[in-house]
């Protein structure tokens, strides 16, 4: 684990170049150099607009059968029209996450020799530089364990510590007030998450809270809303903030005191021996190493991600260690982002916010097209599973908030919820059918509830939370799903296959986006069912249900292969309106599902390879991060390790700002500047970690993907299916020993798999089983 920092010799003049902490609920985005810091505070809850609820049509059964009729009749244009009519609501107090407020540092200070770096190992963000000959320090962090960021300031030589501290509301309510008792600084602030792009301006959460500086020596006063502190040896700054969200009565206003009184009590040692201890028993779990980075590995990540695309052969290897850099801080931001007690899983921008998905149409919210589901990708098989349970809660709110989007706009059973959604449960069509009407998006967001029963096997979460909430999606598609009347098949619609679109015939000008039957729709559907029928099975549980979900699943439409030799996007071999589309949902089944795999149907596979082909040969590909991630993955399920390596390369080296944040770039999807987006962070991470290993359709795949490029290496503690920890070494290209370690009770059965063997091993509770390169039993 040598290595993991971001380090840097230059200053962080802007956010891009900022070094991110978090504690789950609280993020900042440390910026800064010699004479100044800067810290964007965030916070999850801290959204604008409010619950609000849009009823459909009192006759939203039979306007459905109308589009379905039209549809089905080919007279897509009349189809569209109905559904414009009927589930395009007018857009209202949907809100966004918004940035609370700046704290900003300025010394009267010249040095030299200045570094700053991100520390993985502890989770800390540090400055220093050199002055007179005598070093000047900073480090901050955001404390999990006491619910504060917090910092010191010090100097080797007593007496040199000397700033002033402000604080600046990132919205228009927001006010602050300074003052000094027995010699502690402190700014509270009160504040409300108001803006009128995404909601009227005058609804939102609201925020109270304070920064309190202790100083050891010199003087603390207060001028003008700041803080100043002159000539002490030390200083000592904490934040924390509050907000009414989900919150009743008053008592929420006082509980940003008390966690700042309670700190400051406690000391700034033990604070930041507990933030460690906190953070490492996570992050601990899992070490990576793919090789020798030379010289590489002492340069600034600034350096380093430049050098990975403009001079790749400097060093025979290239930058092997920089991708093990980049997996790790998806696992630290994971940690920094979603923790077990955070009131709200992560966002577009995880907890991080810049502004600039705040001031465009889009917005800081959840996407289920892809990026909310891309946030968690890794959690599991990166052995952090405590950080997918903001995700479970959110999921299983949603599901309450959805039952009446399904009875309203489509006259149906159980819940159902679209391309968004927000911290207020909304769970309607999207403003625009065009985009909006993804009618398994909250189906997707879903899946990870069996993603995380099947990680760790936990039939109490099963019988509770994901039997529950899937079951009544699936009561749903069984009352949604209709029969084609050409096919006999069960389909969906009319939905989209998400954000993209079609034509007809030869005129590639006349484009449609809503259909029946689209792929990835049937991808979803059949795996809901075939989860739902296992899990009542293994609960024997509501056996007419079971007779059910038997009988539509085999009435499922099969996946297609069109005539150029593609995957099929929808039911029908349409033109690929826009060939070079970013989004790559019908190749669900392939990754993160199962429904494809090279050994179960390989023609499948051939397909999946042919539309990656197919994308990544078009010179005006939509290379946004989410698409560079999923692509690799996707190669990586097809065990093409080159392929996947070339994608992860190239998001590292173009898709990555300097402070090695991913981001979508200008003019993708209307963004107007290159914009961060975490889920290229999430989804590089994860496809690391399916080339390494994979737990997927009933087997344990070690090394199916490894590139030349990470030739030498090994990794400790990633998890696979089954609840097992699986530990890999590799020289050369070639397996040497893997070590299995099984958590379940009882005996679990798996097979294990490299290459072209396989072996069958019965797993025991509390056992380490190793395999040496040829998967014999040591």
């Amino acid at each position: 684990m040598n290595g993991m920092k971001l380090k840097y010799s230059r200053p962080a003049t802007n956010w891009s170049q900022g070094l991110p902490i978090g504690n789950g609920r609280m993020g900042a985005v440390i910026q800064g150099g010699i004479q100044s810091e800067r810290w964007n505070l965030t916070e999850v809850t801290y959204w604008s607009g409010r619950p609000e609820e849009i009823s459909g049509s009192a006759q939203s059964k039979a306007e459905l059968d109308r589009m379905r009729d039209a549809f089905f009749a080919g007279d897509y244009r009349l189809g569209e029209q109905l559904a414009q009519q009927s589930l395009q609501p007018a857009k209202s107090n949907f809100g966004t996450n918004l940035s609370l407020c700046d704290l900003t540092l300025r010394f009267d200070s010249q040095g030299e020799r200045f570094a700053r770096e991100l520390d993985l190992e502890e989770a800390i963000v540090h400055h220093s530089y050199q002055a007179d000959g005598r070093r000047h320090k900073r480090e901050v962090f955001a404390s999990h364990a006491d619910g504060i960021v917090a910092s010191r300031i010090w100097s080797e030589q007593p007496g040199e510590v000397s700033f002033v501290l402000g604080l600046q509301g990132r919205t228009t309510d927001f006010s602050v007030t300074a003052t000094v008792e027995d010699g502690c600084g402190t700014i509270g602030f009160a504040g409300q998450a108001t803006e009128n792009m995404h909601s009227d301006g005058s609804c939102g959460v609201f925020s109270r809270g304070a920064v309190k500086v202790v100083a050891q020596g010199g003087t603390v006063g207060e001028e003008a809303g700041t803080v100043i502190v002159n000539n002490a040896d030390e200083a000592f700054i904490y934040f924390a903030v509050a907000t009414d969200y989900g919150q009743s009565g008053e008592d929420w206003t006082m509980e940003s005191g008390k966690r700042l009184e309670h700190a400051i009590s406690k000391g700034y040692e033990k604070i930041r021996e507990d933030h460690i201890a906190d953070y490492r028993k996570l992050y601990a779990r899992v070490s990576l190493e793919l090789g020798d980075s030379g010289g590489r590995s002492e340069l600034a990540i600034d350096e380093r991600i430049r050098l990975l695309m403009d001079k790749p052969e400097l060093e025979q290897g290239g930058d092997p260690q920089l991708f093990a850099l980049f997996y790790q801080y998806g696992r630290y931001l994971t940690i920094a982002g979603s923790r077990e007690d955070s009131p709200l899983p992560m966002n577009l921008q995880g907890i991080w916010n810049d502004g600039e998905a705040n001031r465009m149409q889009w917005s800081c919210d959840y996407h289920l097209d892809v990026n909310t589901q891309m946030n968690y990708f890794p959690t599991e098989s990166g052995n952090l599973a405590e950080c997918h349970v903001p995700l479970m809660t959110f999921v299983a709110r949603l599901a309450d908030a959805g039952r009446a989007a399904a009875d309203g706009f489509y006259g149906c059973e159980g819940w159902v919820a679209h391309v968004f959604t927000n911290a207020w449960g909304f769970a309607s069509p999207g403003w625009e059918t065009s985009w909006g009407l993804n009618v398994t998006g909250g189906l997707w967001i879903a899946t990870h509830l069996r993603e995380h029963y099947e990680f760790g096997l936990d039939e109490r979460f099963l019988r509770e939370t994901a039997y529950p909430v899937l079951k009544e999606a699936a009561a749903f598609f069984l009352d949604y799903l209709t029969v084609h009347p050409q096919y006999g098949w069960l389909v969906t619609g009319p939905s989209n296959s998400p954000e993209n679109s079609f034509y007809l015939g030869s005129d590639p000008t006349v484009t449609h986006q809503l259909s029946m039957g689209a792929t990835m729709d049937q991808m979803l559907v059949r795996d809901l069912f075939e989860f739902c029928l296992s899990s009542a099975e293994t609960l024997d549980a509501d056996h007419a249900f079971q007779e059910k979900l038997r009988h539509s699943i085999a009435l499922l439409p099969p996946l297609r292969i069109g005539a150029k030799g593609q995957l099929q996007e929808w039911l029908e071999d349409y033109g690929e309106a826009q060939p070079d589309h970013r989004h790559l949902s019908h190749l669900f089944g392939l990754y993160p599902g199962n429904q494809i795999t090279p050994s179960g149907t390989p023609e499948l596979c051939e397909a999946a390879r042919t539309t990656l082909n197919n994308r990544m040969g078009r010179a005006d590909l939509e290379d946004v991060e989410f698409t560079l991630a999923m692509i690799a993955a996707s190669f990586a399920r097809l065990r093409d390790g080159a392929n996947a390596h070339k994608q992860l390369k190239y998001l590292i080296g173009r898709l990555c700002f300097d402070n090695l944040f991913t981001y979508s770039k200008a003019g993708i999807a209307g963004a107007e500047t290159n914009i961060f987006v975490a889920d290229g962070n999430f989804g590089g991470t994860a496809a690391i970690a399916e080339i390494l290993l994979q737990s997927h359709a009933g087997q344990i795949d070690v090394l199916p993907a490894l590139p030349e490029q990470w030739s030498t290496g090994k990794v400790e503690g990633l998890r696979a299916k089954g609840n097992v920890e699986v530990d890999i070494a590799w020289e050369n290209g070639s397996l040497t020993e893997t070590s299995l370690r099984a958590f379940t009770s009882g005996t679990l059965e798996v097979i294990v798999r490299y290459g072209n063997l396989t072996v069958h091993l019965d797993l025991e509770q509390g056992h380490t089983y190793k395999l040496d390169g040829r998967l014999r039993l040591l």
